[in-house]
């Protein structure tokens, strides 16, 4: 082990620690006050390097230190001082201006066409025979399962099946629907 400021064998320096103490209590305490960071911040970078900014400003004070046993109310409120310090001075992404900005409006389907695809529609199931009738209103317009829809109506599923395959094939023969497709 290489004594503190002097060279190491690669002859860089080896860090010069004064206070051998705050070594101990950061060893010591850590995870606990990395808990504590976390806590505060919803990152966890974020609380390492509020921990790191908070063990700075405890080493620079630590000669002044009176009491070396409230050692973690003193990192905790500096911690709690620094994330305060932080959040005043984040970034502000609103800008106050004179005019309000033209809001980009995307075209959306013209509401007259939507009503008269939507009656058509409609005229197409009135003409499915009643039983078939039941079963597209009950699946596509009530949002029933098959199974839901063969309970409804107290028939099998595999009748549900059929009854809506022949009845999706008349609305696609529809001369009414075919500008649709």
């Amino acid at each position: 082990m290489t004594p503190a400021g002097a060279r190491t064998p690669y002859g860089a320096r080896a860090p010069y620690v004064p206070y051998p103490s705050f070594t101990s209590f950061v060893k010591a305490r850590g995870p606990v006050l990395l808990r504590a960071a976390r806590s505060l911040t919803a990152n966890p970078s974020d609380a390492e390097d509020l921990l790191q900014t908070a063990l700075t400003k405890t080493y620079v004070a630590w000669e002044r230190i009176e009491d070396h046993r409230a050692l973690d109310g003193y990192v905790r409120r500096a911690l709690l001082n620094t994330r305060t310090s932080m959040w005043r001075k984040r970034k502000v992404d609103e800008f106050a201006c004179d005019e309000l900005p033209e809001q980009e409006t995307v075209p959306g389907p013209d509401p007259a066409e939507q009503q008269s695809l939507h009656d058509a529609m409609w005229r197409a199931v009135l003409k499915l025979p009643d039983r078939q009738r039941a079963m597209v209103v009950l699946r596509y317009y009530e949002d029933l399962s098959e199974a839901q829809t063969a309970e409804v109506l107290g028939v099998s599923i595999g009748t549900v099946k059929s009854a809506v395959s022949r009845a999706l094939g008349k609305l696609r023969q529809d001369p009414e629907l075919t500008p649709v497709r």
